[in-house]
């Protein structure tokens, strides 16, 4: 049975029995030793009474003083002891520090509520039976009125109410109080593992918006190298081819060139702006977990605001054109503005496949297919068999095969579907569909 809660207190428990700390082990003690002084000394008047042997009493008071040892492990005991005593007139100091620690133990209320009772009338009688002995004693004359009558059981209740009533309370206040801390406590751990969780996720959070965001300036590198570069490509090698033949052509693909070389230069130079202004630190300090990610964010929405629309489709596929590709741009349905990530989705996923077919189709027939739709906008890229007089050794340009890979990454992630594959006639399709959600015009 769990007592005074004290042996929560601290550690080592094992080492010292039922008692949590060391002074509890000495203040037990020196209370067990008074205790037992107190009732030796008592119990030779109770031998004198009893007619027994003093060194009986006196070592019947040592023994039942120095129950109060066991007070914070059996608490009911010592009170019981007190109670089966107190006829004795002995256990004085017992009586009030087995009170005091039933009160602030973790027995039940009810049973606490017994034994004070209990004790409290015993205590009673005993005082009652004393009083009224003094009171004979010192009665030699006549008096006015009879002590026995109400003196007696009133200073008798007074006095039992201001020995039992005081260690009762404070025991009951000195447990509340314990319990209270230790509720106290427990919720100062629960919260403290709670923050740590959080702090944990919240880590799990900034690094998976990391990994986002590399993920994100992967693609967008992926797109803008790879699609500026293959054009260039193929004019250089356009160049090469009629350099000799045709000097007019060669001067506009050297321009073509280096226009796109331009526009590549400044789409990167744009991207790594962002990169910078998401990135730099205002100051030294300390960055918060929680920033992370809403940095990222802000870096993504940055660059989303700045990047490519649908309107520029047909800029693209001129591109394409002028490289030598035969590219139809075809549209379905009425334009209308689209949230800039669907737009810049659409668009990349065209600008990659357009840069497929100048890497593994060159000179096939390409069809661009945009359709807008109630509640999604659909774009396909399909190109015919390369011509048999074209090889695309003659090219040569590197694939890493990221490609399909980041356009299925790109449409997935804003709830789209994406299907790419081999064509019946020798070809290849790829297709894409994304949720849209319409943007108001501007007042």
């Amino acid at each position: 049975m769990t007592t005074t809660g004290a042996d929560r207190d601290a550690g080592g428990v094992g080492s010292w029995w039922w008692w949590g700390r060391g002074r509890s082990v000495v203040l037990d003690v020196g209370l067990a030793v008074v205790s037992a002084l107190e009732c030796g000394i008592e119990g030779v008047g109770f031998a004198g009474k009893a007619g027994l042997p003093v060194p009986v009493g006196v070592v019947f008071g040592l023994i039942v003083g120095s129950v109060l040892l066991v007070r914070r492990r059996w608490p009911i005991a010592v009170v019981l002891v007190s109670i089966a005593v107190a006829p004795a007139e002995m256990g004085f100091l017992m009586g009030i520090v087995g009170l005091y620690s039933l009160a602030a133990s973790e027995v039940p209320r009810r049973i606490t509520a017994v034994l004070a009772g209990m004790s409290t009338l015993a205590v009673f009688v005993v005082t009652v039976v004393r009083l009224r002995q003094d009171v004979a004693q010192v009665d030699d004359g006549p008096q006015d009125f009879d002590p026995s009558g109400w003196y007696v059981p009133s200073v008798s209740l007074f006095m039992t109410l201001g020995l039992n009533a005081p260690p009762v309370l404070f025991g009951l206040y000195i447990g509340a109080r314990r319990r209270l801390m230790e509720s106290l406590r427990e919720r100062a751990d629960s919260l403290e593992q709670e923050l740590s969780l959080l702090a944990d996720r919240a880590e799990q959070r900034a690094q998976w918006a990391r990994q986002e965001e590399r993920t994100r300036i992967a693609r967008e590198m992926h797109d803008v190298v790879a699609h500026r570069v293959s054009l260039m490509v193929v004019h250089a090698a356009a160049l090469q081819a009629v350099a000799l033949k045709d000097p007019q052509k060669a001067v506009r693909n050297a321009a073509l060139v280096g226009d796109m070389g331009r526009q590549a230069l400044t789409e990167l130079r744009e991207m790594l702006g962002v990169l910078r202004e998401g990135t730099a630190p205002a100051a030294p300090a300390a960055v918060p977990l929680a920033a992370v990610g809403r940095a990222a964010a802000a870096a993504a929405e940055a660059a989303a605001d700045d990047g490519p629309c649908l309107d520029a489709l047909e800029a693209l596929c001129e591109q394409s054109r002028l490289a030598g590709a035969a590219v139809e741009l075809m549209v379905v349905g009425d334009a209308r503005p689209y949230a800039s990530e669907v737009e810049r989705t659409a668009y990349r996923v065209v600008q990659e496949a357009l840069t497929n077919v100048h890497k593994h189709a060159v000179g096939a027939a390409v069809v661009v297919r945009l359709a807008h739709r109630g509640a999604e906008v659909a774009m396909q890229v399909e190109n015919g068999p390369c011509p048999s007089d074209v090889s695309v050794a003659d090219v040569r340009l590197p694939s890493g095969g990221n490609g399909l890979v980041g356009m299925r990454e790109r449409v997935l992630r804003l709830g789209g579907v994406f299907v790419s594959g081999p064509t019946d006639a020798g070809g290849f399709r790829v297709s894409a569909v994304l949720p849209v959600a319409v943007e108001e015009p501007a007042a």
